[in-house]
């Protein structure tokens, strides 16, 4: 009984195909983004896992795990989103269709929550303004780009997840208070996590640092607007890690102009990269990145290893812990032994 695992050939670390080739009775076909379509399709169509890059401006739109994308592949049981995001994946789509989804939540929070930390020193202490003025000018003071200390400041969580909690006892050790927002969490789960648990409306009002470790879904898109941003405390520093969308980036730009904002941490964004001529780009006091607070050798490994041990368990029948959609589970059950059956 053959068990087949397709992915395209957008990078990779290398652990994810050891550990299937360890795998007894799992075949891994690979096709190319840009090689030939039919190629592609052949090797979608007998997969029962298709593991998908979660980068939405890497992977084109023609291999997003969407409806039209399932309904061409009638054995596919499963959708492995390549990171702890699904942006490339229509859940409700593959749950009318009885296929689960999982994704990788946890596999890079440590390095997630470190380039938080850094964000969070390098705005505060102006580390950026002062590389680039010491890079292309003479004779300015020190005190021209005197930053503050970040002890007994207040940092507010939006959601406190894997990454959140790991952000939340990084930032006990430099001496902040911790506080968090969190719908799906009760307070007394957000204490044992490492913060206080207060209201959206009062973590905007006290934090010296908003950062954001929330999904993105319908109810979280454009939760950082004008009006929102507007309420955090006047100076603050906004951060965020999450996805692109949750902020609204117009609406950042004006508070950042405007002194209402002192600072922003930014490595998500509308389109990624973003444009050279972006607004935000041309701000000393905006630390940009390109998504990269969960790229790092050790965080890549460590996602590719998890995929493919999720992948080989619910091959064997095993629940998986990353389950997005588990009200497809019943379904995936009975058409698991069908499609399985037929291998």
């Amino acid at each position: 009984m053959e068990k087949r695992v397709v992915r395209s050939d957008l990078w990779i670390d290398a652990a994810f195909d050891e550990r299937l080739a360890r795998e007894p009775g799992v075949a891994l076909r690979v096709f190319s983004v840009q090689g030939n379509p039919s190629a592609a399709w052949d090797a979608l169509a007998s997969a029962h896992v298709y593991h998908v890059s979660a980068a939405k401006d890497e992977l084109p739109k023609e291999w997003f795990a969407r409806a039209d994308l399932i309904a061409r592949c009638p054995d596919l049981l499963c959708v492995s989103a390549g990171g702890a995001g699904y942006d490339t994946v229509d859940v409700a789509a593959c749950t009318a269709a009885g296929v689960i989804v999982v994704n990788q939540s946890g596999g890079n929070a440590v390095s997630v929550a470190e380039h938080t930390l850094g964000f969070i020193l390098g705005v505060s202490r102006r580390m950026l303004e002062g590389d680039r003025r010491m890079r292309r000018e003479i004779g300015y003071a020190r005190e021209d780009v005197m930053g503050h200390e970040i002890q007994g400041k207040t940092v507010g969580l939006v959601g406190i997840g894997h990454i959140g909690t790991r952000v939340a006892a990084l930032a006990r050790a430099f001496g902040l208070e911790v506080i968090a927002t969190d719908p799906l969490l009760s307070p007394e789960e957000i204490a044992r996590r490492g913060a206080r648990a207060v209201s959206f409306d009062e973590l905007l009002a006290r934090s010296d640092f908003v950062s954001l470790h929330c999904p993105r879904n319908v109810t979280t898109l454009n939760l950082m607007n004008a009006d929102t941003f507007g309420r955090m405390k006047r100076g603050a520093i906004f951060i965020t890690t999450a996805r692109g969308g949750i902020h609204d980036e117009g609406a950042l730009v004006e508070a950042l102009r405007s002194g209402h904002l002192a600072g922003a941490g930014i490595d998500v964004w509308d389109q990624e990269p973003p444009p050279l001529d972006h607004p935000l780009l041309a701000m000393d006091n905006v630390f940009a990145t390109f998504h990269t607070a969960g790229v790092t050798h050790e965080a890549r490994r460590n996602v590719a290893a998890i995929s493919a041990e999720q992948i080989a368990g619910v091959l064997r029948g095993e629940r998986p812990p990353r389950l997005i959609n588990p009200e497809a589970w019943s379904a995936f059950e009975r058409r698991r032994t069908q499609v399985l059956a037929r291998a």
